[in-house]
């Protein structure tokens, strides 16, 4: 028996130490959905990069597998993309840019053990790319930027450094360098092999064309890159070496440190490099921590949660799968294990991996593997199982408080049936919140951002055949209140006493005018941005 465990123990420290899991964040436009397929390229998990061109496209992206995603062009649900390359079984989790879906990519980067920053060179860190900068902070997981579009004209390399660390408060390191940028561009020196990668743009770069070169004042780049393009190379070469942050692996595994990678996307340069690099440096799965304490990827007794669950995934069969990130011990098709909060034992008969909506059947996966569990109700974002037996439970997901707000209503009352089961499933995927009016029992929806209603009214007619009314209500901010005594004739002007889902008070304000006055009337409440 010991024998056994002996051999499962190396078989977990060789599959963790092989596998890297990451998401990819950026603002929206800044070529996520392109890095992303030449990504998954080199794993040769597909032969054709599809592109997002709008609604008359002929292909599409394969992250982006929703119909409305098609439509739109962009990405609304965190896709889940799994290769392997050189040795290595990649876990990429495609997050949605678009802010309206920030909930959706906040909760998957629980799941991610280090984050690929995507950055565009003409436009340098913008909005949505601060925000989720700031969630993989508060980690403490480690950052790589790529630097994109470097056959545009964008900004000065130099700029981009500094306002990645004015703007988000991290050092940065490049690992490569630009030899112009635009029409002039030509490539990038690599600082770490001394070698210059070249750029041609009429080419393909499915295959890395370098000149090796002895340093970047060698007389080979004047040949390659002309007069001004070296002389500039060498002067800013000089200035890092000079000036610049030195690479230091363990501030860049404590997340203070981004090694910074610059290349361009849509023509395939770059990404290889950025990749084997990426692989060299990034950290494998790494611990979670639990009411049992931290639980370290190599323990043998199996445990994970669930980050994500998305309905409908194959229209045809109108199905459900909840996403388990994997934190420890070997995954077994057709294991049983304890559901924590249901406080039952489950059989896990169909495990499935991704490439966003294709779908294998699998044996076994490792900590780190993202696996698609059937779901027939049983579970909800942020659930932990555990070997039967156990109780853990891992730290609870983030929610976020809504910020619009509408009733909703049925064009047609046949359909309540469908109606509530659509509502249903959505709310428990996290598109939506759902509050009841108190007395009247209305349904009164919670969003982020106004494209989650949009998507909602799309979803709800096509996989549902609902027809749905919006009517816009003017509430901006909601409060959890937690207290012994709620009044509800307290939260008549210019607000509104709701209930969630677990029937908790939920009182929604027009303005913070009206949300500050509430809360002078009621010293003895609590007002929480997030459900207690």
């Amino acid at each position: 028996m010991e024998r056994l465990s002996i051999s499962l123990q190396e078989e977990l420290r060789q599959e963790v130490a092989r596998r890297r899991t990451f998401a990819i964040i950026s603002h929206p436009d800044a070529g996520k959905t392109t890095l992303t397929e030449k990504l998954l390229l080199y794993g040769g998990a597909i032969r054709l990069a599809g592109t997002v061109k709008g609604r008359k496209a002929a292909k599409f992206a394969t992250s982006d597998w929703m119909e409305i995603e098609k439509q739109r062009g962009i990405s609304v649900t965190s896709s889940v993309m799994q290769f392997d390359y050189k040795g290595h079984r990649v876990n990429i989790l495609d997050t949605p840019g678009h802010q309206d879906f920030s909930e959706d990519t906040y909760r998957t980067l629980t799941a991610a053990d280090s984050a690929v920053m995507l950055i565009d060179c003409a436009k340098g860190v913008e909005a949505q790319t601060k925000k989720l900068f700031q969630v993989c902070r508060k980690r403490g997981i480690p950052i790589f930027t790529f630097i994109n579009k470097l056959d545009r004209e964008g900004r000065d390399p130099f700029d981009l450094l500094e306002e990645i660390e004015n703007v988000l408060g991290i050092r940065s390191v490049p690992m490569n360098w630009p030899i112009g940028m635009g029409k002039q561009f030509c490539g990038v020196y690599d600082r770490v092999k001394t070698r210059v990668e070249l750029f041609d743009h009429a080419g393909d770069h499915s295959e890395i064309r370098v000149r090796e070169v002895s340093g970047f004042e060698d007389p080979i780049i004047r040949e390659i890159a002309g007069d001004h393009l070296a002389d500039q190379l060498r002067d800013e070469m000089a200035l890092i070496d000079v000036a610049g942050d030195p690479f230091d692996l363990d501030k860049v595994l404590a997340g203070e440190l981004t090694p910074v990678f610059f290349g361009s996307a849509i023509n395939n340069f770059g990404v290889q490099t950025f990749l084997e690099n990426f692989l060299r440096l990034a950290p494998a799965p790494t611990p979670r921590n639990s009411t049992d304490g931290l639980i370290e990827p190599t323990n043998e007794s199996f445990s994970g949660y669930v980050f994500k669950i998305q309905a409908n995934m194959n229209p045809a069969h109108r199905d459900r799968l909840a996403f388990l990130r994997i934190v420890s011990g070997k995954f077994e098709r057709g294991m049983s294990v304890r559901h924590v909060r249901a406080g039952k034992d489950i059989k896990l008969s169909q495990p499935q991996q991704f490439l966003a909506q294709d779908r294998d059947i699998i044996d076994t996966a490792y900590p780190g593997d993202i696996v698609g569990l059937f779901d027939p109700g049983i579970f909800r974002i942020g659930d932990s199982l555990c070997r039967t037996g156990r109780t853990l439970e891992f730290n609870e997901l983030p929610t976020f408080s809504p910020e619009l707000f509408s009733k909703v209503s049925i064009k047609n009352a046949l359909k309540q049936k469908q109606f509530l089961k659509g509502i249903d499933q959505l709310t428990e995927e996290g598109t939506i919140q759902v509050f009841k009016t108190a007395g009247f029992e209305e349904l009164v929806l919670g969003v982020v951002g106004q494209l989650q209603f949009e998507v909602l009214d799309y979803r709800m007619k096509h996989e549902y055949g609902v027809e749905i009314q919006l009517q816009r209500l003017p509430f901006q901010f909601a409060r959890w209140l937690v207290g012994d005594k709620i009044d509800p004739s307290k939260f008549r002007i210019n607000s509104q006493l709701v209930k969630d889902k677990k029937d908790n008070f939920v009182a929604l304000f027009e303005n913070e005018y009206a949300m500050r006055t509430a809360m002078e009337k009621n010293p003895d409440l609590q007002f929480l941005e997030t459900a207690p």
